[in-house]
């Protein structure tokens, strides 16, 4: 893994038209990132109901050699009704992918409790061992959002991943809940490597109050925001590379332009963060990183990261007038009055938000 660069291509976030993407954009997006050397690409059979591997073939494996870049998806165990199905899934993401195999295959997304348990009671890890020994794909690993000793207890009973995808950045990384530090950490002491997923958690670390803006523009006027936690994450060791969910191609100039000639955070770069982290500390904000599971387990199909988004607008530029302009854009079949408080939002939630309480507050507020 040493020639991947320390700038991957996260496939969830890819600008939309219509009901499907914006092919062009996105074309040009990849052949930016490609045409600076960068060439690993992150997708997962439920990434947009599957359209997200759908249009990686698209525009990047119908487009360049196969062996020209890297590509990862990921085995959700919770579609799985039987251990069967382990194989249809990754048949069908191949198949959508438009490729023989994948350089890495993840099971997506473990937490301790019924997860687990599913992955022990269909075999998921002898599948993957099987599914690389037939060379469907070429490595195994899995993403991860739970607590340290859950970690450590996986690595210990199921050696041989090739990396453990974990949620790191700054805003994160003594956070109690993701235990981003404490995560990493117990990687480093299992010798396995870190691909890195939320560098930016979900765009929040770009979108910053006035106060914290000023603070990274007083260090650095011509660094973006977005350019300050993808630093903080490339500059710790044991790192493979840091996802990025790129969703403009000014997103993707940026990312590439700085890691291009990536230089690790110094320690007044890190004296800064800490500032910033001081400042932002004064704010309380809900911890959704707009992953969508929440929406894929809904049967209302409610819009929780949209309707977060806009609650998190009010909270960090205190402008409730906006907040509520951005609420209208919101589907009015999908908005926070419509939950029935089923809670199957909140069971595969990875920050561990309490979803139904804020929809009602949400509600209320936002009318």
């Amino acid at each position: 893994m040493a020639d991947i660069k320390k700038l991957g291509f996260g496939l969830m976030r890819l600008p939309k038209e219509g009901d499907w993407y914006d092919v062009p954009q996105i074309k040009d997006m990849v052949d930016y990132f490609m045409g600076k050397g960068f060439t690993f690409f992150d997708t997962a059979y439920v990434y947009n109901g599957g359209k997200s591997e759908m249009v990686a073939k698209e525009v990047l494996v119908d487009r360049y050699p196969r062996e020209s870049f890297q590509l990862a998806s990921k085995l959700p165990i919770w579609v799985c009704k039987e251990a069967a199905d382990m194989q249809k899934v990754l048949d069908t993401s191949l198949e959508r992918c438009g490729v023989e195999y994948f350089d890495y295959y993840l099971l997506h997304s473990l937490n301790d409790g019924e997860r687990l348990e599913t992955l022990d009671k269909f075999g998921a890890w002898d599948f993957m061992e099987k599914a690389k020994a037939e060379g469907k794909i070429r490595n195994w690993c899995f993403s991860f959002h739970d607590k340290a000793d859950v970690l450590d207890k996986i690595l210990t009973e199921h050696p041989g991943a090739a990396y453990v995808q974990l949620q790191i950045n700054y805003a994160d990384w003594e956070d109690d809940g993701v235990q981003a530090r404490l995560n990493y950490e117990v990687c480093k002491k299992h010798g396995v490597p870190v691909v890195i997923m939320e560098p930016v958690k979900g765009g929040s670390l770009a979108l910053l109050t006035p106060n914290v803006q000023k603070i990274f523009l007083d260090a650095d006027p011509d660094a973006s925001f977005a350019s300050w936690a993808v630093r903080f994450c490339a500059s710790l060791d044991n790192v493979v590379t840091v996802l990025s969910g790129m969703s403009t191609i000014e997103q993707v100039r940026d990312n590439v332009d700085f890691m291009d000639s990536f230089k690790p955070l110094t320690e007044a770069d890190y004296k800064v963060i800490d500032a910033a982290l001081e400042e932002m500390k004064k704010i309380d904000t809900i911890p959704c990183t707009k992953c969508g599971y929440c929406v894929e387990a809904c049967p209302l199909d409610i819009a929780t990261p949209s309707i977060f988004g806009c609650m998190n607008f009010e909270l960090l530029y205190n402008d409730l007038n906006n907040a509520k302009r951005q609420y209208t854009f919101v589907n009015a079949d999908r908005r926070a009055d419509k939950c029935i408080q089923c809670g199957a939002c909140e069971d595969v939630c990875p920050q561990h938000i309490g979803i139904r309480e804020l929809l009602q507050q949400a509600a209320a507020r936002l009318v």
